[in-house]
């Protein structure tokens, strides 16, 4: 088993409802879940706020498995992908961490790219696990405190 973590996101329809949907869909490989907080939007800023947390797995998948098995939920939750890039959404599942596993692969990159620059993710992961590690990017807690 491999603990990694997913962020969520969601700034279109009923937020909550759609996140709490996403996190019943990652089933029994859930562990734990952060709390849930209002965020602005990075990027594209002409959009509703976003709600934002991030959930632990413990997973049999591969990356690659998992990474489908999260745009598969993606896809029943409503997501779609025809409007700008960070733009509004019903739902966004990121892989961010995937044990202490670097992957660099078309269509796949954990950690995450933008993880160390992205608060709306840093908090919730020391929510959950205060002492996290990311590979090549150093302590969560550090990286936070550079946001500041």
């Amino acid at each position: 088993m491999t603990r990694a973590y997913v962020g969520l996101g969601a700034n279109l329809g009923d937020r909550e409802a759609t996140m709490r949907r996403a996190i019943e869909l990652l089933g029994d490989e859930v562990a734990a879940v952060s709390s849930f907080r209002e965020t602005d939007p990075v990027g594209y800023q002409d959009q509703p706020r976003f709600l934002n947390a991030v959930v632990a797995l413990e997973t049999e998948l591969s990356p690659g498995e998992l990474l489908d098995r999260l745009l598969a939920v993606e896809r029943e939750l409503g997501r779609t992908r025809d409007g700008p890039r960070y733009g509004p959404r019903t739902i966004d599942l990121d892989l961010l961490l995937y044990g202490e596993v670097v992957v660099d692969e078309a269509g796949l990159r954990v950690p995450h790219p933008r993880l160390a620059e992205r608060r709306f993710a840093l908090e919730p992961l020391a929510e959950l696990d205060p002492g996290l590690t990311i590979a090549g990017a150093g302590a969560v807690s550090a990286l936070l405190a550079g946001l500041e």
